[in-house]
């Protein structure tokens, strides 16, 4: 270690399901990162965003499993290597509690994709991480967010605000769907 220099180190569980690869966040995703952050696709979770704030993501994603010792797995699809979006368990300081996410991106939605990889984040965050029963943040409008946290059995338990956005708070059932 280099005079006053610090270093951090830690392990994110790689999760292998049939199709996907859930792993670690790496310098190498931000410009699949940028490119959703740009996009229309992610105006329910606070975009479209300039490039720079894309980079923000990237190191929040990070330092979350550092901070938290949980967070986000980017999704990998196993038959072409490429980013497929983001999954995990994000507990920012203006969340009520840990909340179970997903962001799939362009080209990726409609393949059952977003469930398969949120429903692996979810089994390992109750098994291995010991959280639970975990929320899901969905704005009012997120149709598709709202039937994919139905189909995991997930039911709407109240409204919050999150950063001026009203959302419906979804409960997630304990085990497995």
């Amino acid at each position: 270690m280099r005079h006053g220099i610090e270093t951090m180190h830690v392990d994110v569980p790689v999760i292998e399901t049939d199709r996907l690869i859930l792993r670690a966040p790496r310098f190498t995703d931000l410009e699949a990162i940028t490119a959703f952050g740009l996009s229309e696709r992610s105006h329910f979770v606070g975009g479209p965003v300039p490039p720079w704030q894309s980079w923000s993501i990237l190191t929040g994603m990070i330092g979350h499993w550092i901070i938290r010792g949980y967070g986000w797995w980017m999704i990998e699809d196993k038959a072409t290597g490429q980013a497929a979006g983001r999954t995990g368990i994000g507990h920012n300081i203006d969340w009520p509690e840990p909340e179970l996410g997903w962001h799939l991106y362009d080209g990726f939605e409609g393949k059952g994709i977003a469930y398969e990889a949120a429903l692996a984040a979810r089994e390992h965050a109750y098994g291995a991480m010991g959280l639970g029963p975990l929320i899901s943040l969905i704005a009012h409008g997120n149709l598709r967010s709202r039937r994919l946290a139905e189909r995991m059995g997930a039911a709407p338990e109240s409204e919050t605000v999150i950063r001026g956005t009203p959302c419906v708070v979804f409960r997630h059932p304990m085990g497995t769907a």
